[in-house]
């Protein structure tokens, strides 16, 4: 028995038919990526605090820029961390699905970034370290 639509979410129909009577993707994708609020919110963060990182060491030459790069280093490694964790889900996902090959590439992507999101928070507990010795 179907629901009535004004009780259905769009989020789970399944995508519209184009022409040929295919189906067309929802959304918005730059490439074979959609592009979603989460991906959005976590490539600013990456950006920025890079910005961020590389204005400070190339601006600032006072007392400030010890604990202002160590902020920059500290959300560079969350952003790091998140996209670990998000690589780690796809790669369970990508395996359980029996694409190997996808989920061999997604685990050596999301290594590299908890090794990178390592790196940051090492670099900023260093610099805290040394802002606040």
């Amino acid at each position: 028995m179907a629901r009535p639509t004004e009780r259905q979410n769009d989020r789970w129909q399944v995508s519209p038919r184009a022409a040929d009577g295919s189906r067309r993707r929802v959304g918005l994708h730059i490439g074979p990526l959609r592009v979603t609020p989460l991906r959005v919110a976590l490539a600013v963060a990456l950006v920025g605090s890079a910005v961020f990182i590389l204005y400070t060491v190339v601006v600032i030459r006072d007392e400030r820029q010890v604990p202002m790069l160590s902020s920059g280093f500290l959300v560079m490694g969350l952003a790091f961390a998140a996209f670990a964790v998000g690589g780690g889900i796809a790669t369970w996902r990508a395996g359980a699905d029996g694409r190997s090959g996808q989920a061999l590439v997604l685990a050596l992507a999301g290594g590299a970034a908890g090794v990178a999101a390592a790196g940051c928070f090492a670099g900023a507990v260093v610099l805290a370290l040394l802002w606040g010795g």
